[in-house]
């Protein structure tokens, strides 16, 4: 018999947690055709021997939405072994939206997911105005791996209710009867279901806050209500990460979620110190789940944070007249002139002003603050911290990051670690991700062009977790599983995630004991030249989507097999 592709004498892992076996596993019209000792030939073959065989990354929480029609690579997620990437999240997009409401949607994506205006001008056709015309625009686009899509709640209140909904008013009944009909449209169309969000951090590059900030019960009631009359979808959410608004926001969806009948994963962070509120998170999981509820808190496998550089959208100095008196020079001017004594003086007697991104108070964390190097260290000793060093030189937190954002000639980045890093470490984070409950998400892929690159997390998880951690690691089998079943059981994309027959033929071969992530980069590759961090790693052999090879080593083939994928996929027969 002859296939498309075997994949040879790989140590298949094959997503459920199941126990590493070798086989081959052979290919045919894009799905998995047999498991086991392969006979025959195929158009191409792919030597595994010694090798990982996984199924393909699914990553919940992507911002593609603005990149998956003006590039045809979904990078970086596609160079970390991502096969498919849900976006819409956080409640912000680009669909529904009428003309007039285009400057809205970009002001808001700006200012939420750090995409520069100028990049979203430039690259937007906005050859839709509808959702479906939206999934249709997708639809037409070649690219390297699939993509999915929930419908944000943002641009949907903007688009039934203009200014109104804008400016936050309550919607009427009116209001709430067409924001039902047009979630269900939503769904018929291919949604996986709704976004939203309330985080008070979400805001708008002129300062608001987001449209969905603080719609009311009935509204998100009336969304959830649309997605079960076209026969279902998960609601994604993000509750605002402060003690006194967590709670009470969960207990709202997870009751609508209970009254309607639909899943939800929503967004937990785990303080660095302080109260642990994140475990009545838990415990509200743990209740609706028992009450016969699908809810799991999705987590990050490594610190939230930011990169921050003289290169990039954040440094210690943003917010200082006397810096900004500087940030238009190129770097290499700027970087002579900053290393002036009377310039470095004026900077660091300087006050900061009050403007500036929401981002940005953190931007002096010094005691989470650390030297992002090569390789990245993202679970750093505290003694490596801005404040630590400061106190072994006996200088100010302030001269020390001044002085570590001047080396390797201003090209130097910073690691600033806000949330999950309890205590200085990751064990916390450790013990939520063998939980059943909780979900591997929040790489962010394709937003915060200048501020992060956590789309690499699969890499990070299989390198960091699963091989060098010396305590707290996860088994291969158990990384993987996370990676792919879970991922795409909440999502709803019950044929792939998992290496079986009949499943689809998205596949990773990986060597895992060279895989090695490498520090972020800086590229200019988005619309009008826009800047964008980009990360790599070594040890991808072979990433398949669909059958076909879409990367090689690292380096990525011509092979654009990716496709929209409408709506919740069923398990195949």
């Amino acid at each position: 018999m002859r296939f498309d592709l075997i994949i040879r004498n790989g140590t298949i892992v094959d997503g459920l947690g199941g126990e590493p076996f070798v086989a081959d596993v052979a290919v045919s019209d894009g799905v998995i055709a047999k498991i086991g000792t392969v006979d025959g030939d195929a158009t191409r073959e792919i030597d595994a021997a010694g090798l990982l065989v996984t199924p393909g990354f699914v990553d919940l929480h992507t911002h593609y939405d603005g990149q998956a029609i003006w590039s045809d690579r979904m990078t970086p997620s596609s160079a970390h072994g991502v096969t498919t990437a849900v976006m819409g999240n956080c409640g912000v997009g680009f669909a529904p939206c009428r003309a007039e409401d285009h400057d809205t949607l970009v002001d808001l994506m700006a200012g939420v997911e750090d995409i520069p205006g100028v990049v979203m001008t430039d690259g937007l056709p906005w050859t839709w105005e509808t959702f479906p015309e939206f999934l249709d625009a997708l639809d037409g686009r070649p690219r390297d791996i699939d993509v999915a899509a929930l419908l944000p709640h943002s641009p949907l209140r903007v688009y039934v209710m203009g200014q109104r909904g804008v400016d936050r008013e309550p919607a009427t009944a009116d209001d709430l009867a067409q924001l039902r009909t047009l979630a269900a449209e939503a769904v018929e169309v291919g949604a996986l279901g709704f976004a939203s969000s309330r985080l008070t951090l979400h805001k708008s590059e002129s300062g608001q806050p987001i449209p969905s900030f603080n719609a009311g019960r009935d509204e998100i009631e009336a969304i959830a209500r649309g997605l079960k009359d076209a026969g279902g979808g998960l609601i994604q959410f993000v509750p605002d990460l402060i003690a006194g608004d967590f709670g009470p926001a969960l207990e709202t969806v997870f009751g609508v979620a209970a009254d309607v009948g639909v899943p939800v994963t929503f967004t937990l962070a785990i303080g660095n110190a302080g109260d642990p509120f994140f475990l009545d998170g838990l415990d509200l999981v743990e209740k609706a789940n028992a009450d016969g509820g699908d809810v799991s808190a999705q987590v990050f496998p490594r610190p939230i944070g930011l990169v921050i550089g003289l290169e990039l959208s954040g440094n210690p100095f943003i917010l200082y007249p006397s810096y900004r008196e500087l940030q238009a020079l190129p770097l290499a001017e700027r970087v002579v002139e900053m290393r002036k004594p009377e310039v470095r003086e004026r900077i660091l007697s300087d006050t900061p002003a009050s403007d500036g991104h929401p981002l940005m108070f953190a931007a002096q964390a010094w005691e989470w603050m650390f030297p992002l190097g090569e390789p990245p260290n993202y679970e750093p000793d505290r003694a490596d911290s801005i404040a630590s060093r400061a106190r072994a030189r006996g200088v100010s937190p302030l001269e020390e990051a001044y002085d570590r954002v001047l080396d390797d000639d201003g090209h130097a980045m910073l690691l600033i670690t806000l949330a999950n890093f309890r205590d200085g470490s990751l064990d916390t984070v450790a013990e939520l991700m063998k939980r059943d409950d909780v979900v591997l998400g929040l790489g962010d892929g394709g937003a915060h062009y200048g501020m992060i690159c956590d789309a690499s997390f699969p890499t990070y998880m299989l390198a960091h977790w699963a091989r060098d951690r010396p305590s707290g690691r996860l088994t291969v089998a158990a990384a993987v599983r996370e990676l792919t079943s879970a991922p795409a059981r909440v999502a709803g994309l019950a044929d792939r995630g998992r290496i079986a027959v009949g499943y689809k033929a998205d596949l990773n071969v990986l060597d895992h004991t060279a895989l090695t992530l490498h520090k972020p980069v800086i590229v200019r590759d988005l619309p009008a030249g826009g800047r964008r961090l980009d990360q790599t790693a070594d040890g991808y052999v072979a990433t398949v989507v669909s059958g076909e090879v879409i990367a090689e080593n690292g380096v990525p083939t011509s092979a654009r097999p990716g496709k929209l994928v409408r709506g919740r996929q069923s398990a195949p027969a």
